[in-house]
């Protein structure tokens, strides 16, 4: 029996099983259209929510530093890895999202993991909404803290097991401001009320709110009026930002905190000169205008509208991700073959992303989008929706 028999074995049961991902190739800038494999398609799988991933004043941005600074602090950024594009990014990032201070990390997942693990310590309990994002699944394990999972969106259930808590360490609820497979949205208002009323830090993963939600794309915070409510916000930078990076934003105490002890800041090397220069540019875009954000609801609702005059079941989404519920593994893969066949790019979202039995083509509409492209997206999903009997 080889050393490799496993992977062999494991990699058949997911083929298999329909749970096997080939990823398409990209040969083109990231935007409303794409080339794969030398033919063009409407992109409906990205999460470039604002079109920012091929916008034309970020590249210029992102060349101008590369000239100046060029391309990598090639270190981490206690040692020598901070430059002053990094100082501005932070600085221009807590004035938009409204809190004390940002500290950057290299991408959103590496934001939790190094918030979570570096504020939660042995004898604290982790309060985890039961449908949080795999990067927060992952720091909470990496934490020595207790991890406490309650029902998705379900304060009434969080109070019941905040009342049960023993009154140890910290206490510290953990939710993703937008659920980025279902596209709902965190009763934040409610968690904010139970973090104050038992004496808990509360921390928002924002990644899908961020460019989409509040007053020129602020986020969830924003959105719901709780500036100062809400101790920790995680960010990205690699969706509505259209580059690539992470970062938490804070009370002025727990981010200073972060640059001493998160592990992703100390031991990992900073964000490379052309995303950071990037990212400013994004940030400086959305704080004088909030064109782009209305653009992208305004698409969102139209697609949304369309799609229920068809029938199609779209979950519970109130945000620019659409989730085209489909149930059945194999058959949400064939109708994204068939999507795709029809000049339709859309991912098919199956197991372990999502639960058994819960596969869905996740559409994802943008700002970059024109109303036509959306029109003719409809369109051809109504056509193979009718072929596969989904409607």
């Amino acid at each position: 029996m080889s050393k490799y028999s496993w992977f062999t074995d494991s990699i058949q049961n997911l083929q298999d099983e329909g749970f096997y991902n080939t990823p398409r190739i990209i040969d083109s800038p990231i935007g409303a259209e794409i080339l794969i494999g030398g033919k063009k398609y409407l992109n409906f799988a990205s999460n470039n929510y604002l079109g920012f991933a091929n916008d034309p004043r970020l590249i210029r941005a992102a060349k101008s530093a590369i000239e100046k600074y060029g391309i990598g602090p090639a270190a981490v950024r206690t040692i020598a890895g901070t430059t002053t594009l990094h100082q501005e990014l932070e600085k221009r990032l807590a004035e938009f999202k409204k809190v004390d201070d940002v500290v950057v990390f290299q991408s959103g997942f590496t934001a939790n993991l190094a918030v979570i693990p570096t504020i939660a310590v042995e004898g604290d309990l982790i309060f985890s909404d039961e449908l949080n994002h795999a990067s927060i699944i992952d720091a909470c394990r990496l934490s020595k803290a207790e991890v406490v999972r309650y029902l998705h969106l379900n304060s009434s259930d969080l109070e019941e097991k905040l009342k049960k808590a023993k009154n140890i360490g910290k206490k510290i609820i953990v939710t993703d401001g937008v659920f980025s497979m279902d596209g709902d949205i965190a009763p934040l208002p409610e968690l904010a009320k139970l973090a104050q009323k038992y004496e808990a830090l509360l921390i928002v993963d924002d990644a899908h709110g961020e460019g989409v939600l509040g007053k020129n794309g602020r986020g969830v915070v924003d959105h719901f009026g709780l500036h100062g409510k809400v101790d920790i916000e995680v960010g990205t930078l690699s969706k509505a930002f259209g580059v690539v990076g992470g970062f938490a934003g804070g009370k002025k105490e727990i981010i200073a905190w972060l640059r001493q002890r998160a592990r992703p800041f100390l031991f990992s090397s900073a964000l490379t000169i052309p995303d950071t220069a990037a990212a400013i540019e994004a940030v400086k875009i959305l704080s004088s205008s909030d064109k782009p954000v209305k653009k992208l609801w305004e698409n969102t609702k139209f697609f949304k509208s369309e799609l229920k005059k068809l029938k199609f079941d779209i979950g519970t989404s109130t945000t620019p991700i659409i989730p085209l519920m489909i149930g059945d593994e194999k058959k949400a893969k064939e109708v994204s073959r068939e999507l795709f066949e029809r000049g339709l790019f859309s991912v098919a979202i199956t197991y372990p992303t999502v639960a058994k039995g819960k596969a869905r083509i996740r559409l994802m509409n943008s700002a970059a989008h024109s109303k036509s492209q959306v029109k003719k997206a409809v369109e051809t999903i109504s056509a193979v929706g009718k072929l596969f009997g989904v409607i």
